[in-house]
């Protein structure tokens, strides 16, 4: 963590009080804000009505968190872009831009790395090297706002890491992309992914944001989640389901449930039948995943005849379930692919 300050991660009166503090009048925080969150400036030098002598000292006292883009691959099936992101320290992170009718989604990471260990994940090969802070999980959504010349409607929690192991970032970052003064989206249009660390599920719903918060579940027993989650030896899933009622009752908003689908290992009747058992009566969506093939791991993907009949199922017994439109398959699209094989290609060299 730098010591310098994090200008980027302050909220409006962190800014103002932070501006007061280096002897500044109050209005420059308004300018600075405004150049930060909503004009996207990339560093100090674009700020037009901020003083060189400021500039200055801003320059010496403050982390202007700005990513540099490595690499951006375009998928020619549909249009969307997966993103390699230098962080300050060297560091790498991915993140993706979807094009939907409904608006454009970023889905970003949270963490360098994951130490997770999900076995259908690219993102944990390496471990996680640290937590993002708020502005280096903005700056992802500005980055590729500014390259796409697109506005950002939607934002997904679930590139790589744990948003839950790196909570209180997670939960300024929401706090600061939320903000009017910024790109003010709304908590509605964002969404935290996590695999089930429960005592964090429940701090997160005593908070009663209007977020989407969706449960990385992918199995629907312990026995097999065990195989597939190595956190599932921490939580069980009826401590998961146990929580997720709770997170209703607080914010009554209605949960996702993701459920990547591997070929004769999840995408059987008898698991449609469990996953329909243990989500009964419950205001919640399943988002049924093909899995994509990395080749660190030795999953396939379901056959397509094999995932309708499992969404059938699941719709007949009055459960609401889709299938994830599969995005950018052409370009590393699976999470952690992107930076897995900059660093497989950069340590062969």
């Amino acid at each position: 963590m730098p010591h310098k300050t994090d200008i980027k991660s302050l909220n409006y009166n962190e800014l103002v009080q932070y501006v007061e503090s280096i002897n500044e009048k109050k209005f420059r925080a308004a300018q600075l804000y405004s150049w930060m969150h909503e004009k996207l400036a990339e560093s100090y030098d674009e700020m037009t009505n901020i003083s060189d002598k400021l500039k200055n000292t801003l320059k010496e006292d403050t982390l202007y968190t700005s990513l540099k883009i490595v690499k951006m691959q375009e998928s020619r099936i549909d249009g969307t872009r997966k993103y390699l992101f230098e962080l300050y320290d060297g560091n790498l992170i991915e993140s993706v831009f979807m094009k939907y009718h409904h608006g454009n989604s970023v889905c970003i990471s949270s963490q360098v790395g994951c130490k997770m260990g999900c076995r259908f994940c690219a993102s944990t090969l390496n471990g996680c090297v640290r937590n993002l802070l708020p502005s280096e999980m903005l700056d992802q959504i500005y980055r590729i706002s500014r390259d796409t010349n697109e506005r950002v409607s939607n934002v997904v929690i679930m590139g790589s890491g744990e948003p839950m192991d790196n909570y209180d970032n997670v939960i300024k970052f929401i706090e600061l992309l939320n903000s009017e003064r910024g790109l003010n989206i709304s908590q509605r249009n964002i969404t935290v992914s996590t695999c089930g660390i429960v005592p964090k599920i429940k701090e997160l719903a005593d908070l009663k944001l209007q977020i989407t918060l969706a449960i990385s579940l992918h199995a629907p027993n312990d026995e097999l989640r065990k195989t597939m989650m190595p956190i599932a030896n921490k939580y069980s899933i009826a401590e998961i389901m146990d929580a997720c009622r709770y997170y209703l009752d607080k914010t009554g908003r209605r949960i996702s449930f993701e459920y990547s689908l591997v070929k004769g290992v999840n995408d059987t009747k008898e698991c449609a039948n469990e996953l329909i058992e243990l989500v009964k009566g419950l205001n919640c969506h399943i988002n049924l995943i093909p899995v994509n093939p990395i080749k660190e791991r030795d999953y396939e993907q379901s056959e397509k005849n094999s995932i309708k009949n499992f969404r059938d199922m699941l719709e007949r017994k009055g459960i609401n379930a889709t299938v994830r439109r599969e995005m950018g398959r052409d370009i590393d699209g699976a999470c952690g692919q992107l930076r897995q094989n900059h660093i497989d290609e950069n340590s062969a060299i």
